[in-house]
């Protein structure tokens, strides 16, 4: 059994001809626990603190989506068509119920999923992310690219605008963030190509300018979770899914951007593993 999202090795499974990408650690007992990766995530992009500690008491699940990463296809620009191939691979791994965590993009991901499968899903934890038509969101193109730009001017990674406060304690975040993600030094995943990241920023633009769905048909417990100065995906939204979806919880860290799960790993993996308990 592999304990360690840095050693867990990448595997791949054929999807209706598709060859996804993936990784997975932790015990292979209980209801699984699958992750949904933020606008150009890749495997890697994941906080092993976060892996490491939800794999403590679960079976934990990272995949590529189609077109990103190691995985080969198109990358599909639409949220619904990213759900699907979600969903064809949660079951083509041959899992009948998972909880699922979703992160930016992945959060809208598993909106979908809820709506579309509800039996497939028990639980969600929805972390820097907003519901269909959720304020801001149509900006978030516009945003990536400006700092993406500001990143590359300052030889920094544009995590430390995007996720992270410009505070002391945001940017120690950002730095301590970053040094893990470099943990992992062998077989590390492939970087996204620029025709995935227009697709999921095409997808992403459509998702702002959606009429919100009706968030009273997703029943299942979800825990929301964001900083409370989000940028990319503002914090309104998330206090928005909190209030309009009928059985959630909201976590709100202070001093804290998109990646407020990252910067207050340690409390948001024991809140994680207190709403994932059986």
């Amino acid at each position: 059994m592999v304990t360690t999202y840095r050693h867990a090795p990448t595997q791949t499974l054929d999807v209706g001809g598709t060859s996804f990408a993936y990784r997975q650690l932790g015990a292979y007992t209980g209801v699984p626990v699958i992750f949904l990766n933020h606008l150009t995530g890749i495997l890697d992009n994941w906080d092993p603190r976060i892996v490491d500690g939800i794999a403590a008491g679960h079976r934990v699940i990272t995949f590529d989506n189609r077109g990103v990463g190691a995985s080969q296809g198109k990358t599909p620009d639409s949220i619904a068509a990213m759900a699907r191939d979600a969903i064809a691979f949660i079951k083509v791994m041959g899992f009948h119920q998972v909880d699922l965590l979703g992160f930016s993009l992945g959060g809208m991901v598993a909106q979908v999923i809820a709506e579309e499968e509800p039996k497939l899903v028990r639980r969600l934890i929805l972390a820097g992310t907003g519901p269909a038509g959720g304020r801001g969101i149509d900006k978030v193109t516009s945003l990536t690219i400006r700092d993406t730009i500001k990143g590359a001017l300052t030889f920094k990674d544009p995590k430390y605008y995007l996720f992270f406060t410009r505070t002391s304690n945001g940017q120690a975040a950002a730095r301590q963030f970053l040094k893990r993600l470099k943990e992992r030094t062998d077989n590390r995943d492939t970087a996204i190509s620029l025709a995935a990241f227009r697709s999921q920023l095409k997808a992403i633009h459509a998702w702002g300018l959606q009429e919100p769905s009706d968030l009273m048909d997703i029943q299942h417990p979800v825990l929301v979770a964001n900083g409370d100065n989000d940028r990319m995906v503002p914090s309104s939204n998330s206090v928005d899914l909190a209030r309009r979806l009928p059985d959630a919880q909201l976590t709100l860290y202070p001093d804290a951007g998109h990646g407020g799960i990252f910067q207050y790993h340690e409390d948001f993996v024991k809140k994680a593993l207190e709403f994932l308990a059986p």
